[in-house]
């Protein structure tokens, strides 16, 4: 049996309000100090690395060609 696919579409002007422990969880990490983070799974990134960046490399727009039927009246 295949995997289902759920979609979900979030308004981010509208976004669902947070719950008490998920506030709490925000407040706890807020006061976490930063020497606290583990960045193991992270290597830090070499000067070298950000020489040869690049903006946008992988995003390619996708473009659909469309139809739209209008009276000349409203055109006009």
């Amino acid at each position: 049996m295949g995997k289902k696919t759920v979609k979900q579409e979030v308004d981010l002007a509208k976004l669902p309000p947070l719950s008490d422990k998920q506030k709490a969880e925000l407040a706890a990490l807020a006061t976490r100090p930063e020497k606290d983070i583990d960045y193991s799974d992270m290597p830090p990134l070499s000067a070298d690395f950000w020489k040869s960046a690049e903006r946008g490399k992988f995003y390619k727009p996708t473009k659909t060609s469309t139809t739209v039927r209008i009276d000349s009246d409203v055109l006009t």
